[in-house]
């Protein structure tokens, strides 16, 4: 079994959630409020809703379209939000741009919808980040697997979901690792196309795990 000189360092994140000074009550009050809307913000309601939003199987992944479902009884536009996919994105600036033209979009063809008033306002929110070290790395495919057995969902979700903004690449660490520290770009293929929308974060990790327990010899 191939060792590497490049460990693969486990670490975790605490998120303090902070209110920020923006809401919407209408589709083209949240228009407007994107356009003004941190950075942190934006990451707050796409990226780590899909941590927030782990042991669901089934409805939508970012607070756009939870909040436009829920709270606005529109259907359509909240499966457009939602067809969003953050595996798309290297940075935040494309996804704002997304998102506003899928609203701009829908206030064209629908400008008495857009003004709805929802039944109750969206608040936009950012988190501060502090991540932390474990006290364990990986050398060996076996010494992630073991790794994976024992970390929490904020420290997959650090790594699997978070870390594309942080690598500015369309990947995640454990495949970063892969093809990197130990050239497994075959594995790194298939780890990057474990689905983080279908999946929860269980889900994805054992089917993590299973990619290593067939790469590893018997």
């Amino acid at each position: 079994m191939t060792t590497t000189t490049q460990p693969f360092q486990f670490a975790t994140a605490a998120y303090l959630t902070c209110v920020e000074n923006q809401k919407a009550h209408t589709v083209n009050e949240l228009y407007d409020a994107l356009e003004q809307a941190s950075d942190a913000a934006i990451f707050y309601h796409t990226f780590q809703s899909l941590g927030r939003y782990h042991f669901l199987t089934e409805g939508f992944s970012n607070d756009f379209a939870q909040w436009v479902l829920a709270a606005l009884n529109q259907p359509r536009l909240a499966e457009r939000l939602a067809s969003i996919d953050v595996r798309d994105y290297v940075g935040l600036a494309e996804l704002r741009a997304d998102l506003r033209q899928i609203l701009a979009e829908y206030a064209g063809h629908h400008a008495q919808q857009a003004r709805q008033a929802a039944f109750e306002p969206f608040y936009f929110c950012s988190a501060i980040e502090v991540t932390v070290p474990l006290p364990w790395d990986a050398k060996t495919l076996a010494g992630l697997r073991a790794g994976l057995e024992r970390m929490s969902h904020a420290s997959f979700y650090h790594h699997f979901i978070a870390s594309r903004l942080r690598l500015h690449l369309r990947t995640n660490d454990f495949s970063h690792w892969f093809a990197t520290a130990l050239g497994l770009e075959r594995l790194a293929e298939r780890t990057n196309r474990i689905d983080i929308y279908t999946n929860t974060l269980d889900t994805a990790r054992q089917e993590l795990i299973g990619l290593l327990d067939r790469e590893m010899p018997a």
